[in-house]
């Protein structure tokens, strides 16, 4: 783990310095809350895993459940370009999956701590 000094005497490590940027990020507006509605052969083709998998990949946090009417919610918060790339990707969803649309709408931002699946 890589450490910093910072004005002379306090040492930052990487972890805290993610924090600390991730913190600013969020108090100036650069992170945002994408709530996700995605239509068509969504569920029963692992879509939800791949969709973890897709989030965590860029650094999102939130999450993913199957709806009644048998599309997929997804509840994904972090950094606007990241959430960009994720909505292109989810266009794309998993090797079995059939997208015929993705709509979102910016929300609220939540307290979460990573992405979950739920049911």
């Amino acid at each position: 783990m890589r450490s910093f000094e910072v004005m002379g005497s306090e040492h930052l490590t990487s972890d805290h310095l993610r924090y600390k940027f991730k913190t600013l990020n969020y108090f100036y507006g650069m992170v945002k809350n994408y709530r996700i509605q995605v239509v068509g052969k969504v569920q029963g083709v692992w879509f939800r895993k791949y969709t973890q998998e897709a989030a965590v990949a860029y650094t999102l946090v939130g999450s993913v459940r199957n709806e009644k009417d048998g599309s997929v919610f997804v509840e994904a918060q972090g950094e606007e370009e990241n959430l960009k790339s994720f909505i292109a990707w989810l266009y794309k969803g998993s090797p079995l999956s059939k997208v015929k649309e993705v709509t979102w709408e910016e929300g609220s931002l939540q307290h979460f701590t990573r992405f979950d699946i739920s049911r």
